[in-house]
């Protein structure tokens, strides 16, 4: 008999694709990892891994395997799903992972909303860009909040996984009150802000991608002086006046003091929010009273408006 742990462990292993990749992922040493594949091997009673001295990589037996293994995984949790939706009552755990402005923005309604549920446990946690995904098709996380710039993940996405659309946010100026652009009557002028000392994420971070990809409309501007972790740690630094930034909407959903937020004309740039699990979890009435909470806390937030 196979040992479903064994087979979850192939089936990371076969994403990963190295043993050192599959331990860090679930948690586990190395040699914990080695260990039960070589256990899984045994039960099997055919070689699943071809070893060498310095790496591992599937047998044409091991692919086969690890693709049931999936097929299997997936029809465990269905089971789980439909056993718990006849409950009807949420109970258990639900572990959220979102990235970090979606985690500030929502916090507050989340916790007042499943509150009403004394048998639900809430966890929520942040998490880097691009893990999301990843988190929930491994089954470490149950719901993930994630942000797409370029309207391609939910098609690129396994089909285990559903995507609910949260929100559209767009990108908007922020700059310090007194700013001659803070003005609202006064039109944003990108033209006359190409000098202004621009802060924004490092280079490769989405954010940075889109500020970079909003002043090439006007030519470009002067290396950006400032770069820093966090669009929480940039709106502190423009409130103080030391430069002007552009960032999602949903990133001033704290109210941040001290800043004027600016619409930008004519400009497209924008993220997608989503709301992903897997599709096998939405019948569990956890994780369908968590996603109705999702859903209202996206509908009820208000970023500061622009322009006001």
């Amino acid at each position: 008999m196979l040992e479903l742990r064994r087979l979850r462990l192939l089936a990371e292993f076969a994403r990963r694709g190295s043993i050192a990749a599959t331990a860090a992922a679930l948690g586990y040493t190395p040699s914990a990892v080695s260990q039960q594949l070589a256990a899984l091997e045994r039960e099997a009673r055919i070689p699943l891994l071809d070893r060498t001295a310095r790496s591992a990589e599937l047998t044409d037996a091991g692919r086969r395997l690890a693709a049931r293994a999936e097929e299997i995984l997936g029809l465990v949790e269905t089971a789980e799903a439909e056993l718990s939706a006849q409950a009807d009552t949420p109970m258990g755990r639900v572990v959220v992972t979102a990235f970090p402005t979606a985690a500030v923005a929502f916090a507050p309604a989340l916790a007042n909303s499943l509150g009403d549920h004394p048998g639900l446990t809430f966890v929520l946690r942040q998490t880097r860009p691009g893990d999301g995904v990843r988190l929930v098709q491994n089954g470490e996380v149950d719901i993930a909040l994630i942000d797409d710039w370029t309207g391609k993940v939910p098609d690129q996405s396994p089909a285990v996984l559903e995507f609910f659309h949260l929100r559209r946010d767009p990108l908007v100026l922020v700059v310090p009150d007194g700013h001659p652009m803070s003005d609202p009557d006064r039109p944003v002028d990108l033209q006359q802000l190409r000098e202004e000392p621009w802060m924004a994420a490092p280079p490769g971070e989405p954010s940075r991608q889109a500020v970079e990809r909003l002043l090439d409309t006007v030519g470009g501007a002067r290396p950006v002086p400032w770069e820093f972790e966090g669009l929480h740690t940039i709106l502190s630094l423009v409130a103080r006046g030391i430069g002007i930034t552009a960032v999602p909407a949903l990133a001033l959903a704290a109210g941040d003091q001290g800043v004027a937020v600016r619409r930008i004309p004519e400009c497209t740039l924008a993220r997608e929010v989503y709301a992903v699990t897997r599709r096998a979890s939405v019948r569990r009435p956890s994780v369908a009273v968590t996603l109705r909470a999702i859903y209202a806390a996206a509908a009820d937030v208000q970023p500061a408006s622009p322009d006001s």
